[in-house]
């Protein structure tokens, strides 16, 4: 179990250097998003090319994060740390180098790989470090730089792309790895957690179930719906997912037990996370490209004119926590999801090849005011509809869900793009980010009506209510 926690400067170098790896880890999910114009232009590749960039790096973090954090409890939490520190350094230093687009791609994997062990246990050595009385405020500065990571990804990105060079996206994260090793080392103490055995079974399942949804949905358009490729991924995919389901039932110790979802509460707003990051990774992965190639924007311009919607929860999130201790979560998620369905129906109805940043700006505020609504109450939601002794699980389990939602959205939404537009020229692009568009609105609202279902507050079934100050550890945003 979990040493004591140690001095006030243990915590300060505790908070640190797991704000800064968590950061690194947050970036990187869309800070590529506004380099992928250049990377087109100096590595080829085609749509499914840079569908892969972004998705190869979400979906190996995903399947692997709750394997990552049980790594860690069974071998000690700082020295995975380290091993997953280590590999997403390194993968970075290998994205940065890569030849072509087939290389980029593999490292982007491989820094998954890397993220997944390390972004769990940054919480759980945060908790180890700091005194149960300061973990609110601990959380709170934990959980607001990884959303400064999250808001300033797509403008970071735009901006070492055009005043260094795309490379520089990954360059970025080198020093940083380099210094966070030898003070994670120095300044954090050893933790073990219960030492349940590995679900080797429940992670193979899930990786080979999602790898073969998200490779047919990205070569559909390509191969052909009815191709043996992409009707072999879509039915061996569904089958392992299953096989997956039945797992978390049976097994003894799964890596996610089904029998959190017989908790409304917990599959409601774990529904709506999915249906959330699916609408919103698809959309920013379109968009950013749309505002580069056919609007012209530098990608520095671009990522600024991002900011209203991705640096919004900057803002808009502290009210959002506050309102949903007055009046419920359900009621302000519900509202943020209804919103970000709407900014992105907004957007459908104004494109056109050249439509003006100031009609573009509605859709952006109300985009980025529904993604604040959503993220703060989301994260209580989640925690409060568990035990206090399975929160970790459900930190892990809603974390994994948003990272499949955006790779499954951007593979998806690609899809609709491809095939009804392309980058011929700009009224052809225009032509499939419309349908695609429309497409996120719709899968968001279906994330309005999940979170809808939520029980009210005070009839939330299935765990506690109320987590303890000891136990409780937030979602990432």
């Amino acid at each position: 179990m979990s040493q004591q926690t140690g001095s006030r400067g243990g915590t300060v170098w505790a908070l640190v250097i797991t704000s800064v790896a968590g950061f690194m880890a947050a970036l990187d999910n869309l800070v590529v998003t506004t380099a992928l114009p250049s990377i087109r232009e100096d590595l080829g590749g085609h749509l499914e090319d840079l569908e892969w960039t972004v998705s190869a790096y979400t979906l190996t973090f995903a399947v692997l994060l709750m394997f990552g954090a049980a790594l860690g409890d069974r071998f000690g939490r700082r020295k995975l740390f380290g091993v997953g520190l280590s590999i997403f350094t390194a993968a970075s230093a290998a994205a940065a180098l890569a030849p072509g687009i087939n290389e980029l791609i593999a490292a982007r994997a491989i820094q998954g790989v890397g993220s997944a062990i390390m972004m769990p246990l940054t919480l759980t050595l945060l908790t180890a470090a700091v005194p149960a009385a300061k973990r609110g405020m601990a959380f709170g500065i934990w959980g607001a730089v990884n959303g400064l990571a999250v808001a300033s990804g797509p403008l970071i990105g735009g901006a070492l792309t055009e005043h260094v060079s795309w490379q520089w996206i990954f360059w970025l994260n080198v020093p940083l790895g380099l210094a966070l090793l030898p003070l994670a080392r120095m300044r954090l103490s050893e933790s073990y957690g219960t030492g349940a055995p590995l679900d080797f079974t429940g992670t193979l399942l899930a990786s080979g179930g999602l790898f073969g949804i998200v490779y047919a949905l990205i070569r559909g358009n390509i191969d052909g719906w009815t191709s043996a490729p992409v009707l072999t991924g879509l039915i061996a995919g569904a089958v392992l997912l299953a096989g997956f389901v039945r797992h978390g039932i049976r097994a003894k110790n799964p890596m996610l037990p089904m029998r959190l979802f017989r908790s409304r509460a917990f599959s409601a707003i774990n529904a709506a996370s999915l249906f959330m990051f699916v609408g919103m990774f698809g959309s920013i992965f379109l968009l950013s490209q749309f505002l580069q190639g056919v609007l012209h924007y530098s990608p520095t311009e671009a990522g600024l004119r991002m900011l209203p919607w991705t640096g919004m929860p900057m803002i808009v999130a502290p009210i959002a926590g506050y309102l949903s201790d007055r009046v419920g979560g359900r009621s302000i998620v519900t509202t943020g999801l209804a919103l970000q369905a709407v900014g992105l129906g907004w957007f459908a109805l104004v494109l056109s090849p050249d439509v003006s940043y100031a009609a573009q700006l509605p859709a952006l505020i109300i985009s980025g005011i529904g993604m604040a609504l959503y993220f703060a109450p989301a994260a209580a939601l989640v925690m409060a509809s568990v035990r206090p002794s399975e929160q970790g699980i459900a930190s892990g389990a809603n974390n994994a869900l948003r990272e499949v939602g955006g790779a499954l959205g951007v593979a998806l939404m690609a899809s609709v793009f491809s095939s009804q537009g392309g980058y011929e020229s700009p009224r052809a692009f225009v032509d499939g980010l419309e349908p695609a568009l429309w497409v996120g609105a719709g899968v968001v609202a279906l994330g309005a009506v999940a979170a809808g279902l939520h029980p009210r507050r005070g009839s939330v079934g299935g765990g506690s209510s109320v987590a303890s100050a000891e136990e409780r550890v937030p979602v990432s945003v």
